[in-house]
């Protein structure tokens, strides 16, 4: 199956499917020298692990394991291979689907282009949402590169149905997201966003979700014009999450309402230095970057498995029948997916800066293992630790 790497320089590649024993990551072009550790992964897969309130009840422990590629704490030049077990499958909800693809899922999609022989069923196989763990803990790898030319990515809820965050977002508000269980942008949307949710569950339901990125420490200069600008890579790498149906970014459709004289944004020095007076665009121009805070946002559609009666076709009598699916699934895929977008977001910068050599590509020398040292505790620090503040 083509289609499971990502990247040029650092070069991901996926494996696994949903309710097979494991699912896991190559990483290539890694530079030797990079302090690496099964802890540093864990730190990263604790955001997007199921199992707690508002999240899937699967209960998985999200343990990676670093197979090769590193060596007395750091990485030696090799293709790095972690693997995370799957540990609580219960496959016997998908048997009863077996026969009738699910609305609004992959199934009927991976059918007609795999065949029915060659599908599996079981939680989604290769298109669960369980794929992105894999991401994750790509992106802690990146996340640490990026360490070395002060680069940091955070994300956050913005909206949840009909709850949007009205207030400005920082990114300390993003990070600071960490600590709700929603996920939310602002400390005081989280009640409103948990209201929904307990609504939404008790009606058998789902909701959608829009995810606000913001990067800073974004150096200029990244993205390769004319088919490699950063914008569509990070367009790529975010539609390729399960799940997502929208991208935009700095005023993104907004900027459409508006004619060219409101959106001027004007050119001024702060600081001894140029920068641009709004940032309408998002830290991204011509397809570069420009210096300025990267600006996104990600939207999210409803959870496709609820538990209301849905309607789809019996492929052994193709005969329409009301299904209604069971099993264990989030009221809101947004939540989690946070952690899957900051992760992708890593990814495409760091693959970018490599290729404009910002990061080597072949060895870290021991003063930059001392930057990325300080700067990952100081980012872990910074981060709550999976506790709600709420609690």
């Amino acid at each position: 199956m083509p289609g499971n790497s990502f990247g040029k320089i650092f070069r991901i590649t996926t494996f696994g499917e949903s309710h097979g024993s494991a699912i896991g990551v190559i990483i290539d072009g890694v530079p030797a020298g990079l302090p690496l550790s099964e802890e540093d992964i864990n730190f990263e897969l604790q955001f997007r692990k199921p199992g707690s309130l508002y999240t899937s009840p699967r209960k998985e422990e999200d343990i990676a394991k670093i197979l090769s590629g590193v060596f007395n704490g750091k990485t030696i030049g090799a293709p790095i291979t972690i693997v995370v077990e799957n540990r609580d499958v219960v496959s016997k909800h998908y048997e009863e689907l077996k026969f009738t693809p699910r609305p609004n899922h992959a199934d009927m999609a991976y059918i007609s282009k795999y065949g029915f022989e060659n599908w599996d069923y079981r939680g989604g196989g290769r298109a669960s949402g369980r794929e992105t763990v894999a991401r994750v803990a790509a992106g802690a790898v990146a996340k640490k590169l990026l360490m070395l030319i002060g680069t940091q990515v955070a994300a956050c809820v913005e909206s949840m149905g009909e709850e949007v965050v009205s207030n400005s977002i920082s990114f300390e508000d993003a990070l600071a997201s960490r600590c709700l269980t929603t996920r939310a942008c602002k400390k005081e949307y989280d009640s409103r966003f948990r209201a929904l949710l307990d609504h939404v569950i008790e009606e058998g339901d789902s909701v959608g979700a829009i995810v606000r990125v913001i990067g800073i420490g974004i150096p200029r200069g990244l993205g390769e014009p004319v088919f490699d600008k950063i914008k569509a890579d990070l367009a790529k790498a975010m539609l390729s999450i399960p799940g997502v149906i929208g991208f935009e970014i700095g005023l993104g459709f907004k900027a459409a309402l508006e004619r060219g004289s409101k959106l001027m944004d004007e050119l001024i020095v702060r600081n001894g230095e140029i920068h641009w007076k709004y940032n309408f665009y998002g830290g991204v121009l011509g397809g570069i970057t420009i210096g300025e805070p990267l600006l996104f946002r990600v939207a999210f559609k409803p959870t496709s498995s609820i538990r209301k009666p849905m309607k789809t076709i019996d492929l052994r009598t193709l005969k329409e029948v009301e299904i209604v699916v069971r099993g264990r699934h989030d009221p809101c895929i947004g939540i989690r997916g946070a952690a899957v977008v900051e992760a992708m977001t890593a990814i495409v910068l760091v693959d970018h800066a490599m290729r404009a050599g910002l990061i080597s590509t072949v060895r870290i020398s021991q003063r930059d293992v001392e930057a990325i040292n300080e700067g990952w505790e100081r980012y872990k620090r910074n981060a709550c630790l999976g506790r709600d503040i709420n609690s």
